[in-house]
């Protein structure tokens, strides 16, 4: 895969790309198979209040299906949005940052943290600007347990905007997938890309190192998202 046009896969402890093709990637789409985590929307909100409560519920379920460490104070430490639509279970995330480390000079500044996606959940579009204290965050991802369509820049990959949330469709601006399974890595071609993903039917944990976090850069393509 060219890595000017995409995001790329990359073997770990390699820095040689395994891109697959298009045709591979639609054909994962098109294999899916039915769920076995089941989530209803409406178990996530109380008189159209989301209920943090129940999501972490969710999120230690899809741990204990993937034999993911409920560790000390996991639950305690989830960080969990709804981007503020009232569709969890479609427009989500959970996430741990286990480490934001912002050192005295702007190379030593790290970020270390668990993505959690319930099934078919997507993480929405979104890019990193710099801001005072960071550069644009580089990101790069393992897939733990699950699958996930980690998506950027390139050629759009049939079938896929199918999948996506109906709310989510129009603000997208970039449509080209990878599949990265466990053990397999994916990151960004540039700091500013344009990036979202999308759980599999079995949801996904991924694991992200990247460049100091600043939520101050962080920019959503849907303007309607509620991003803290």
């Amino acid at each position: 895969m060219n890595t000017g046009q995409s995001i790329n896969r990359r073997a770990m402890m390699k820095t040689v790309g395994i891109g697959i093709g298009m045709a591979g990637t639609a054909k994962a789409l098109s294999a899916e198979r039915t769920p076995s985590l089941h989530f209803r929307n409406e178990d996530f909100y109380t008189n159209g209040k989301f209920d943090l409560e129940a999501a972490k519920d969710a999120y230690i379920e899809l741990f204990k299906y993937h034999h993911y460490p409920v560790f000390k104070d996991a639950r305690e430490k989830l960080w969990i949005s709804d981007y503020g639509l009232g569709e969890f279970t479609r427009v989500g995330l959970g996430a741990n940052v286990f480490h934001n480390h912002k050192g005295e000079h702007v190379g030593d500044r790290y970020m270390l943290l668990d993505i959690y996606l319930l099934p078919n959940q997507m993480l929405p579009e979104h890019y990193h600007l710099k801001t005072a204290v960071a550069r644009p965050k580089m990101e790069g991802w393992v897939v733990r347990n699950g699958l996930s369509y980690i998506v950027g820049e390139g050629e759009p990959t049939p079938g896929l905007r199918e999948k996506v949330p109906v709310s989510q469709r129009s603000s997208c601006t970039v449509w080209h997938a990878t599949v990265a399974r466990p053990g397999e890595v994916s990151q960004l071609n540039r700091p500013t890309e344009r990036h979202w993903q999308l759980a599999g039917p079995e949801g996904a944990i991924l694991s992200e190192a990247a460049n100091y976090h600043d939520g101050d850069g962080v920019r959503h393509s849907n303007k309607k998202l509620v991003f803290p």
